[in-house]
């Protein structure tokens, strides 16, 4: 039926109990992380009156995650992911928790929020570990809807959290919102605390630094991964105007943090909307193809909000903006899970991780200072205009991604079919997980050297 070719396809979330319990967990998390997300913005903004201030908090967190994503990759493919994982929410509690009592001081400290946020950042080792989970737990032919339904859960806390964030900035204060933030960390890590021991299958024996370098050459050689990597930093370098929002709301908008909260939610509605209607990418013959219309139609999306004379028009662009962005989001995540051999899942993983970390911090810096140039409205354009030539410029010298399918198996780097990991969940105490634990590829890189593929990785994501 047509219906079930466009409404979002749930298929992993029946057969696998493990991919349930990190839905869940991502839920809530995002949830939280949303509130900090305006919490740190608008408390930034507000101390300082400075957008250039804003994004450097976004350069601190974007230089830590860099460096906790690349890391994590290697330590994804070393050792026990949930491990890693736990590890790493229980450090994300404690910072959300110390900025809940920095925002209590008569006097909140800058310097504070900077040293935290840059702390939070590091936390990122584990964003690697949970995203190569769900190419072991789900079968391959479900990786574009569990690629929609992880991108799902990203959009059901981003819809509410930031509304409810302005809300709470506006009313109780930042205190009892950066205190929320916690309590979801806490949530989230007593529910992948149920997930079983996913240690990796075939550990690399080279070094740490040898490691990285492994999983960056491949993404250096593999045409389709790197034209995905590429395109993705066209949008977010030139065209994530989040930094902004708390300038357009109170100089552009004359509103206060309740509009900031609605600048936010924006993307995420739109993003909702379409991870809802997601069924049909799992089906779509050009995927590459739809992947670079997607960017260019964000980038024209973001331009407009620039354009926008009121808060109501604004809103619509950054919808449409976010819709875009959450078809590019599915068909790179799968894109990637496609081409990539198990065994380098967790470092190519941190190599797009530390990108979309990279990527944004910069762009930050860049707004912050264009908007000082030219203001808040005309710096959103130049950066919506910037993306859609850059994106055209890419998609016309990236051959491989404009070919690629996830119906074929010309760059599939894995067998069609997974093994079973058996892993056990309080939500079905007594069900076994139907896994995918890959079993070895040889000749990863088409057109390239060949290279071992016989030891595999276990699940997840962000």
């Amino acid at each position: 039926m047509l219906a079930s070719r466009i409404v979002i396809d749930l298929s992993p979330l029946r057969s696998s109990p493990g991919f349930r319990l990190v839905f869940a967990a991502r839920v809530v998390s995002l949830f939280g992380i949303s509130l900090t997300t305006v919490g740190v913005p608008w408390q930034v903004f507000e101390m300082t009156r400075s957008s250039l201030q804003v994004s450097i908090a976004a350069a601190v967190v974007g230089t830590t995650t860099f460096a906790g994503t690349l890391a994590g990759g290697v330590i994804a493919d070393r050792f026990d992911r949930r491990t890693v994982i736990l590890l790493s929410r229980g450090g994300a509690t404690l910072v959300f928790t110390a900025l809940a009592v920095n925002a209590l001081l008569p006097t909140p400290q800058l310097w504070l929020i900077y040293v935290l946020v840059g702390i939070n950042g590091a936390t990122a080792v584990s964003q690697s570990a949970l995203m190569a989970v769900t190419p072991a737990i789900v079968p391959r032919d479900q990786l574009a809807a569990a690629g929609a339904l992880v991108a799902l859960s990203t959009q059901i806390g981003a819809v509410v959290g930031p509304s409810v964030a302005g809300l709470l900035i506006a009313g109780p204060g930042l205190a009892v919102n950066f205190g929320l933030c916690a309590l979801g960390s806490l949530i989230t890590s007593t529910l992948l605390f149920f997930l079983p021991s996913l240690p990796p299958q075939g550990a690399p024996t080279a070094r740490p630094l040898q490691s990285i370098a492994e999983g960056a050459t491949f993404v250096a050689k593999h045409p389709v991964v790197r034209g995905v990597l590429l395109i993705d930093v066209a949008a977010m370098v030139f065209a994530l105007p989040y930094v902004l929002f708390p300038q357009l709301a109170i100089e552009v908008f004359e509103a206060g943090p309740q509009a900031a909260g609605l600048l936010y939610t924006a993307p995420a509605v739109g993003a909702m909307v379409a991870a809802l209607t997601s069924g049909w990418t799992s089906h779509v013959h050009h995927s590459g193809r739809v992947l670079v219309v997607a960017v260019l139609l964000y980038g024209a999306a973001i331009a407009g909000v620039g354009f926008a004379g009121s808060l109501p028009l604004a809103l619509a662009f950054l919808a449409v903006a976010g819709a875009c962005d959450m078809v590019s989001e599915v068909l790179r995540r799968a894109l990637l899970a496609h081409c990539t051999p198990d065994h380098l899942q967790g470092r190519v993983s941190s190599v797009w991780l530390a990108q979309a970390t990279v990527g944004p911090s910069a762009g930050g810096v860049e707004a912050g200072v264009a908007s000082r140039l030219l203001g808040p409205g005309p710096a959103i354009a130049a950066g919506g205009a910037i993306c859609v030539v850059a994106t055209a410029a890419l998609a016309a010298t990236l051959a491989a991604l404009r070919r690629v399918s996830l119906r074929a198996d010309e760059w599939a780097a894995h067998p069609p079919e997974p093994a079973g990991v058996p892993e056990r969940s309080p939500l079905e105490p007594e069900a076994e997980i139907e896994g995918a634990v890959d079993a070895p590829v040889e000749g990863a890189l088409a057109g390239a050297d060949t290279e071992r593929a016989s030891d595999h990785d276990d699940p997840g994501r962000r």
